[in-house]
């Protein structure tokens, strides 16, 4: 008994009777596939095998050999820009040595910014000592400007006073002023400087 015969579409061909069907499966969900049958002359694209002509397959595989020749070329042509990046980097050498100037080593370099550390610390060395070197303030001179800073206070405070008296209205910041006239004719006098000898304002008249 002649065994059926199976393609790789799955069809399955009796022997006896040439009646082409797919068998019944059972899904992955578990349902029934049921039977299919195919029509005579049928042949789906997996069962139908290519037609190959041999004098095709050897020009399409006649690229991939390559030219002769062509992999002299590309040598060449990569050895090419190694060629040119040497003869670059040899140009500014030779100008260098025809100048007369020596590159830098790393040696040199190295012993340039030791020189400009040295030549730095001798600015801030330079620095400092000017700085210590410089006389303080010459008491006296402080003195007198204090005391100059306080006949200015005193004789606004006065002129606010002045105006106070005369019935004029006064600004809060203003009145502080008029009260702060007896310290400061305290901190003259702890200077030895007169204050043209008037009375001192009385802090609750000014209030």
């Amino acid at each position: 008994m002649a065994a059926n015969e199976t393609k790789i579409s799955g069809i399955t061909t009796n022997a006896l009777t040439g009646e082409r069907h797919i068998p019944a499966s059972v899904r992955a969900d578990g349902s029934q596939r049921r039977e299919i049958r195919i029509r005579p002359g049928y042949s789906p694209p997996e069962d139908v095998e290519l037609y190959r002509n041999r004098a095709a397959a050897s020009w399409k595989n006649r690229g991939k050999a390559g030219i002769p020749g062509a992999e002299l070329a590309v040598s060449e042509n990569t050895a090419s820009p190694a060629k040119n990046t040497k003869k670059k980097d040899a140009k500014p050498k030779t100008k260098a040595s025809s100048e007369g100037i020596a590159p830098k080593t790393g040696k040199e370099t190295t012993a340039l910014d030791k020189d400009n550390w040295r030549s730095t610390a001798g600015k801030d060395a330079a620095s400092d000592v000017r700085q210590k070197e410089e006389p303080e303030a010459d008491p006296a001179i402080e003195r007198e400007k204090k005391a100059r800073n306080l006949k200015k206070k005193l004789k606004q405070a006065r002129e606010l006073r002045d105006k106070k008296d005369k019935g004029e209205s006064l600004l809060p910041e203003q009145l502080e002023k008029i009260i702060r006239i007896n310290e400061l004719v305290r901190q003259l006098e702890s200077l030895g400087i007169e204050t043209d000898g008037e009375n001192k304002v009385d802090s609750t008249e000014s209030k």
